[in-house]
């Protein structure tokens, strides 16, 4: 078990953008010397670096250019977002069994100005590999892009509950909401009503434009190490109560079609299931949510899945209330990435952080337990951090 032993003692991002201007190795180095500034350690203690698949920047140019010399440990994590927290499991475990002493966590890209993946990319059903053949299936049928793959489960969901295109815009109406009083927000002073989102044009029925998340360019990074020595740098830190990864049964990327049942998300479950076990806590226990929203419906569906509400009942919690600051779980007090930026969660983890440091803008009083999720309708992750 790694509970408890270890820490995030510091946290750096780039600015976030529709167009940074430089290359994505440079917004990598950026904010891994401001992560790391952050916690005020120097390149040279570093000794292990963790990041996605995904992710351009390799570990040994990110060194190069931090400074940071010799690695000891580095790995990196698959499925997109659904890598976020995983990042942070990996380093967490490294620390905890000695393999390494400060390792950073790392995402950086440019998601708008650079490769788009809300793209249709016909080149992913002809590779030789695994993920050609899943996508050969669906491709065909004009299932190619997040948003269209997406808007098959939202629109299950809403024949078996009876949910709306107007309990998937509450989700977007809190998120802008708390993004319209972050100045490092990407919609910063730009709330929306549920009305604008109900006017907002069709992307992939049932899926509007103000259910789907932003492309952005931007980088965070993220200082893992032992809680001893966290204790005694710049910060308070956030402690890692939990670390999980999850992939459910008969598993695809965005497209688990073939499942008896359509409309839940059971690799999150298996993550929350994980995550309760081993911080000892529950659902009541958390002051604050941040949740993945890359698609407005999957936050309802993560509710279900994490104990927050029954099967079905998430439209009902959201109306009432529990998404709101002063509610039962506050939700992406940053904006989440419908309004803050899309960087594949990580600046999400990064305001879990800031949460228990009592240093954010939207600060939720007495926030002491945080739990955060990674990417859905992939195999997954999620933390619990403590004050």
């Amino acid at each position: 078990m790694i509970s408890g032993k270890t820490a995030i003692a510091g946290i750096g991002a780039t600015e976030f953008s529709k167009d940074s201007g430089r290359s994505e190795l440079q917004l990598a180095a950026e904010c891994v010397r401001s992560a790391l500034d952050d916690a005020g350690l120097e390149p040279g203690d570093v000794d292990g670096l963790v990041t996605f698949t995904m992710d351009a920047n390799t570990e040994t140019a990110v060194a190069r250019e931090v400074g940071i010399g010799e690695l000891g440990f580095f790995s990196r994590i698959g499925y997109g977002g659904g890598a976020a927290c995983a990042t942070v499991q990996q380093a967490a475990m490294a620390v905890a069994t000695g393999m390494a002493d400060v390792v950073v966590c790392y995402r950086a890209f440019n998601e708008r100005s650079g490769q788009r993946f809300g793209q249709f990319n016909t080149a992913l059903t002809g590779q030789a590999t695994a993920t050609g053949l899943d996508n050969s299936w669906t491709y065909p049928m004009g299932l190619g892009t997040p948003g269209s793959q997406v808007a098959m489960f939202a629109r299950r969901y809403m024949h078996e509950y009876g949910a709306t295109s107007e309990d998937f815009g509450r989700v977007a109406v809190v998120d802008r909401e708390r993004a319209a009083t972050n100045p490092n927000a990407w919609f910063y002073q730009r709330p929306i009503t549920l009305a604008e989102h109900q006017q907002s044009r069709w992307i992939t029925e049932p899926l509007r434009l103000l259910d789907c998340c932003q492309e952005s360019d931007g980088g965070v990074a993220l200082v893992i190490t032992g809680l001893d020595r966290a204790r005694d740098l710049r910060h308070p830190p956030a402690v890692v109560a939990a670390a999980a990864q999850g992939s459910g049964a008969d598993q695809f990327t965005m497209t688990s079609y073939y499942r008896d049942d359509l409309t839940g998300l059971p690799e999150m479950g298996l993550v929350a299931r994980q995550l309760w076990q081993q911080a000892g806590l529950g659902p009541q226990d958390v002051q604050v949510g941040i949740l993945y929203d890359h698609f407005t419906p999957f936050v309802l569906a993560q509710l279900e899945e994490l104990g927050f509400c029954g099967r079905g009942e998430a439209r009902d919690f959201i109306a009432d209330g529990n998404l709101e600051l002063g509610g039962s779980l506050p939700l992406n007090t940053h904006g989440g990435q419908l309004g803050e930026a899309y960087i594949h969660g990580m600046n999400g983890i990064a305001e879990a952080v800031r949460q228990l440091r009592g240093t954010a803008v939207n600060q939720v009083e007495q926030a002491e337990t945080v739990l955060v999720t990674a990417g859905t309708g992939v195999p997954t992750s999620g933390l619990v951090l403590e004050a």
